[in-house]
């Protein structure tokens, strides 16, 4: 959105200076020194996870699991197959996914149902300013997008999903099925293969979200955005 990517909402400036330390060997080095296993909510591309476990494999015993925000059962929205954070790197979601280790997958045919309707871009107003007229003035200018490709009422929540699994994971269907990421075809690179209707031996690898209830996300969603104004607010 914009130049900045923020188009749409005056933030201040970053209190924290760009930290030194790559990201793979922050990953690598905070979870070799947890005191208990990590669960790690991957939002992007998988490339740093998947550089970390090619350079210290023993990493997976220290990841209670992973749960993804990419790929797409249906359709992408980069190519008509692929979505963009396997897109980009689809030999780093590959090896995630031949890793062995617990994975959750929350991909476009689940958040394309978390859409931030007119009513629901109200309520987080509602939630007064800075945090909820932010919010909603992002979503605003960000639904435009999707309304014009997508036909959609306004923008699906992609990465909040992840978050939303994390605190309350009722809120989504589940299932276990076999997935691959396509590597080699040029028509269909990074497509997100699931093995829906075990179709093959290949036994299930993650665990795939397939529904979310969408008024229950956006009403935990309000209730969190709430809390954080709170704590503005008292500040």
């Amino acid at each position: 959105m914009g130049a900045t990517g923020l188009e749409g909402a005056e933030l201040p400036e970053p209190s924290l200076p760009l930290q030194s330390q790559h990201g793979v060997d922050f990953l690598i080095e905070t979870l070799m020194h947890a005191s208990e296993p990590i669960t790690l909510a991957m939002l992007g591309p998988l490339t740093n996870l998947a550089i970390a476990l090619v350079k210290a494999p023993q990493i997976r015993d220290h990841i209670q699991e992973v749960v993804i925000m990419g790929g797409a059962m249906t359709y992408g929205n980069v190519t008509p197959s692929a979505e963009f954070n396997f897109y980009v790197d689809p030999h780093a979601a590959q090896i995630v996914f031949t890793s062995g280790m617990a994975l959750r997958l929350i991909g476009l045919d689940v958040t394309h149902q978390a859409i931030a309707t007119p009513e629901r871009l109200a309520a987080i107003r509602a939630v007064g300013d800075p945090i909820g007229v932010t919010a909603a003035s992002l979503l605003s200018r960000y639904s435009a997008h999707d309304r014009q490709r997508y036909g959609f009422a306004g923008a699906p929540l992609h990465d909040p999903c992840v978050i939303a699994y994390l605190l309350k994971p009722e809120l989504f269907q589940t299932c276990d099925r076999s997935v691959a990421i396509e590597t080699i075809s040029e028509q269909s690179i990074g497509r997100t293969i699931v093995d829906w209707w075990q179709s093959t031996p290949n036994p299930p690898n993650a665990k795939i979200a397939s529904a979310i209830d969408a008024s229950g996300f956006y009403e935990l969603l309000c209730d969190r955005l709430a809390q954080l104004q709170q704590t503005v607010r008292r500040k």
